[in-house]
C-alpha cells in the first residue's frame, strides 16, 4: 500500500490503478506471460532463473517473445472511443509495435497505418503485412519516421499510438510485472530491455507499487546507450546515430517515460553485441526458444561482468529477466553465431 501511494504522490503517465485497468481490460485477449527456469543457465550465470534459471541466487526468467508489445497495443486500441477507433490507428515502428498495433487494429476491426523505416528487418516487414497493417515507408531515422507518421494522422484523422511515449502503451505493458509477480512473489530483481522506455516504466511502476523494495534493472546495448548516459546526466541524452545489433533497441527516451526511468528503474547496464548474441544463442540451444537481439539482451546482463561483479547486485537473490521479441531472420542469425 505504501508503494502504491507513492506511486500516486509522483503523478506519472500511469499508475498501478491504469496498469489493473489494463490487466482488465485485456484480459480475455491475451496469454498468461509463462516463466521458466534452466539448470544450465543458472549454472552458467551462478543464479536461478525462471523461463531460465540460475542456482543459488535464484533467478527468474519470464519469457514473453513479443507479447508485452501486444498488450500495450491492445489495451491502447480498446481505450479509443469509437469515434476515435473509426478512423484507425498510425504509428511509427521499426517493427515489434508495429505488428502488435497491427493485429490489435484487425481484431477491433480497424485500420492501422504503420510508418516503418526503410531499414526495418524483413521478417519483421512480413508480420505488419500478415496481421494487416498497412505499411508507409519513411527514411531510417526519427525526424522522417514521425513526419510521416504526422502526415498520415493529417490525411486520415488516425490516432497516434506511439510505440513507448504513450500512458496506454505504458499501463499495458505493466501488466507484465503483475504476471510475473504473481507466479513468482519472491523476486526481489527484475531486468528488462530498454529503448524508448515504455516496457521498463510499466514493470517499474507496477513493481515498486507492490513491493517498494525490489530492484528494476535496465538492460541497454552499448551502440544505443542513450538511457545509460541519460540516467548519468540526469537529464534525456539523445544520440547522432546508434550501432547496435538490437534493432528494437535504437530508440530514445521520452518526456513521459524519462521521468519513471529516472526516478524508478535503478540501473541501467550496458552489454556489447558479442554478449547479446551469445544469450541468444543459448536460449536457442538451451531454453529451445528463438529470441531476437533485443530480447535476449536481459539474459547477456545477467551474464556479463558488469552485473556479477558490482556490489551493488550481489544480494540479488531471486532476479526475473523479461525476454520478448522473436522476429529474427534465421540467415543472419546463423552467421552471426559462425562469426
Amino acid at each position: 500500500m505504501e508503494g502504491e501511494s507513492q506511486m500516486r504522490e509522483e503523478r506519472y503517465a500511469a499508475d498501478i490503478s491504469s496498469i489493473r485497468e489494463a490487466e482488465a481490460r485485456i484480459r480475455p485477449f491475451i496469454h498468461k506471460t509463462p516463466v521458466f527456469s534452466s539448470q544450465s543457465l543458472d549454472a552458467l550465470s551462478g543464479t536461478y532463473f525462471s523461463n531460465v534459471n540460475c542456482s543459488k541466487r535464484g533467478e527468474r526468467l519470464s519469457i514473453p517473445n513479443g507479447v508485452f508489445k501486444f498488450k500495450g497495443a491492445r489495451n491502447a486500441v480498446y481505450s479509443l472511443s469509437d469515434d476515435q477507433a473509426a478512423k484507425g490507428v498510425v504509428t511509427h515502428s521499426s517493427g515489434n509495435h508495429a505488428a502488435a498495433l497491427s493485429l490489435a487494429a484487425k481484431q477491433q476491426g480497424i485500420p492501422a497505418y504503420i510508418v516503418v523505416p526503410k531499414n526495418a528487418p524483413k521478417c519483421k516487414v512480413e508480420s505488419v503485412m500478415r496481421y494487416g497493417g498497412q505499411i508507409i515507408w519513411s527514411e531510417p531515422n526519427m525526424p522522417s519516421r514521425e513526419s510521416v507518421a504526422a502526415k498520415v494522422m493529417q490525411e486520415t484523422g488516425a490516432v497516434l499510438l506511439h510505440p513507448h511515449n504513450d500512458s496506454r502503451i505504458i499501463s499495458g505493458q505493466g501488466t507484465i510485472s503483475l504476471e510475473l509477480l504473481e507466479q513468482v512473489p519472491q523476486i526481489d530483481t527484475i531486468i528488462a530491455p530498454i529503448s524508448g522506455g515504455g516496457l521498463i516504466s510499466g514493470v517499474a511502476l507496477a513493481a515498486k507499487s507492490l513491493n517498494p523494495a525490489i530492484r528494476v534493472i535496465a538492460a541497454e546495448p552499448t551502440g544505443a546507450n542513450d538511457a545509460a548516459q541519460s540516467k548519468a546526466a540526469g537529464k534525456i541524452i539523445t544520440l547522432p546515430e546508434t550501432n547496435t545489433i538490437a534493432d528494437g533497441l535504437e530508440a530514445f527516451l521520452g518526456d513521459l517515460t524519462w521521468p519513471i526511468v529516472r526516478d524508478l528503474v535503478d540501473d541501467v547496464i550496458t552489454v556489447e553485441d558479442s554478449e547479446i548474441v551469445k544469450a541468444m544463442k543459448l536460449c536457442s540451444e538451451i531454453l529451445k526458444i528463438t529470441v531476437e537481439p533485443s530480447g535476449a539482451i536481459g539474459l547477456a546482463v545477467v551474464l556479463s561482468d558488469s552485473f556479477n561483479q558490482n556490489p551493488a547486485w550481489k544480494s540479488c537473490t531471486n532476479i526475473g529477466i523479461i525476454l520478448s521479441g522473436g522476429n529474427v531472420d534465421l540467415g543472419l542469425l546463423w552467421n552471426s553465431f559462425e562469426e
